[in-house]
């Protein structure tokens, strides 16, 4: 990681749930996340709809879309929002309670950002 880099934070059970994903989706969905660090973005990665600008990383495996979901808009971080695995029966669509998920950590990095200027401010007093 160079200087420039984006420091990467993994909210709630994204690094484990990303950890626990088969080597065949880990490498792209790591290699994304990597571009996102650098302040580049992936080819194939696409921006979600009503969730202020959070990325979505696809990998498909053995019939199954397994998923990462990211945000750069917060301060000067990667905020890792989800890592989930799809079923394919819902279609392409995103499932709800993935969703709700994705809503709630992205409080939770608007909280963590704020957190992180509080902290900065006061270590500057």
């Amino acid at each position: 990681m160079s200087e420039s880099d984006k420091e990467i934070r993994w909210l709630g059970s994204t690094l484990k749930d990303l950890s626990a994903m088969p080597d065949e989706v880990k490498r792209p969905l790591g290699y994304g996340l990597r571009l996102a660090q650098k302040g580049e973005r992936a080819p194939d990665a696409k921006t979600l709809k009503g969730y202020d600008g959070a990325v979505e990383l696809i990998e498909d495996h053995d019939g199954d879309s397994y998923r990462a979901v990211y945000t750069t808009r917060i301060d000067s971080a990667v905020y890792v929002l989800h890592c989930f695995q799809k079923k394919s029966t819902n279609g392409i669509a995103i499932p709800k309670h993935d969703k709700t998920t994705i809503e709630s950590r992205l409080k939770d990095a608007r909280r963590d950002a704020e957190d992180q200027r509080s902290a900065s401010k006061s270590k500057g007093h």
